[in-house]
């Protein structure tokens, strides 16, 4: 308890430092405003150094309470930004594609081999063996196609 007494801006630089390991360990974001706060912390003992251990803890509480808020409300939405959305979503990569059937296609739902995967497919009329159709679209994992002509 002799160092809780005694704390010293050094000390919240290296909880500042703790934190942001931490952080990058992957914990998503949670961490970060707790670092914010340490920072705080430590610059406002820097500037007042007398003030009690109690107030230090204080600030940091409500610091990491609204530097984690203001994170998760205004920056979260920043670092979900993606070059490519439809990474995960194999139904979404395959729209636009050109198959040629090996088999006939009844209107309807049916099943189709694309690569390696069985899709659940839906036409909207019966397509013969040899033509081309193309995804138009996806409806969770079933595949909407459209014969070309």
């Amino acid at each position: 308890m002799v160092i809780a007494m005694t704390l010293e801006p050094w000390h919240w630089l290296i909880l500042l430092f703790v934190f942001l390991g931490a952080e990058a360990l992957g914990a998503g974001g949670f961490l970060l405003g707790s670092a914010a706060a340490a920072a705080v912390v430590s610059f406002w003992l820097w500037l007042v150094p007398d003030m009690s251990w109690p107030v230090q803890l204080v600030i940091f509480g409500i610091g990491s309470l609204l530097l984690s808020l203001a994170y998760w409300k205004l920056f979260r939405k920043l670092n979900n930004r993606s070059d490519s959305p439809e990474l995960n979503n194999r139904a979404s990569q395959l729209i636009g594609r050109t198959i040629v059937l090996e088999h006939d296609l009844p209107a309807g739902q049916s099943k189709l081999q694309i690569g390696d995967t069985l899709w659940k497919v839906e036409s909207d009329r019966s397509v013969s063996q040899g033509s081309k159709v193309s995804v138009t679209g996806n409806q969770g994992m079933m595949l909407l196609l459209k014969e070309r002509v």
